[in-house]
């Protein structure tokens, strides 16, 4: 039970460095601090148990000021002919394709395009393309350092604006992918007649 604890530690390390938010990456490294605490306490390995202490006391200090420090967000509407816009999504092409596989960026004339600013800085894109009553998703992406579901709230709450329309009642999507599926279910999205849809409509 006692190298259980200690293997579990160290896993805990390890997914720590993997995490792509500041945020996961604190709140995973005070669970590891934690674990290892109560697995030198069990060995009796003191200074071990000191270090994770203060490694402890380091992550909530640190996780004190990220959840304390007041974020702004915006979004930016940009032509289907944006120069930047595709570019974006050239460069995060691979990344992107992670969770819509064989996606390419494709303007079309009526499509709704905004960069979602999060203290003035691009953290994600949204393209959609309106229709009767409703908006197709074609592109819902955050980069990775801001994948901590903020974005994705700020976006599809009243507060961006991006739904206003009076005709656009509901949003739907398709996912590539599992993790496309975890994110839309995160954003409220429910599967009804094969498609993944939210309602916008504020009603």
């Amino acid at each position: 039970m006692t190298e259980a604890i200690g293997w579990v530690a160290s896993g805990l390390v390890i997914l720590s460095l993997l995490a792509t938010s500041i945020v996961r990456l604190r709140v995973i490294g005070l669970v590891a601090s934690g674990a290892f605490i109560t697995y030198s306490i069990l060995i009796e390995a003191w200074p071990i148990v000191i270090t994770n202490i203060v490694v402890a006391l380091i992550h909530l200090w640190r996780l004190r000021g990220l959840l304390a420090v007041h974020e702004w967000f915006d979004v930016l509407h940009v032509a289907p002919t944006s120069a930047y816009l595709a570019y974006f999504c050239e460069f995060h092409g691979d990344d992107i394709r992670e969770f819509i596989p064989g996606y390419g960026y494709e303007p079309v004339d009526e499509q709704v395009a905004v960069f979602i600013l999060r203290n003035m800085i691009p953290a994600g894109v949204f393209i959609g393309i309106p229709g009767d009553g409703e908006m197709e998703v074609r592109l819902d992406y955050v980069i990775p350092r801001y994948r901590d579901f903020k974005v994705g709230r700020y976006l599809y709450s009243a507060s961006s604006g991006v739904f206003d329309h009076p005709s656009c009642k509901t949003v739907w999507a398709n996912p590539g992918t599992s993790r496309h599926r975890t994110y839309l279910r995160r954003m409220g999205f429910s599967k009804e007649n094969g498609r993944w849809t939210l309602d916008v409509s504020g009603g």
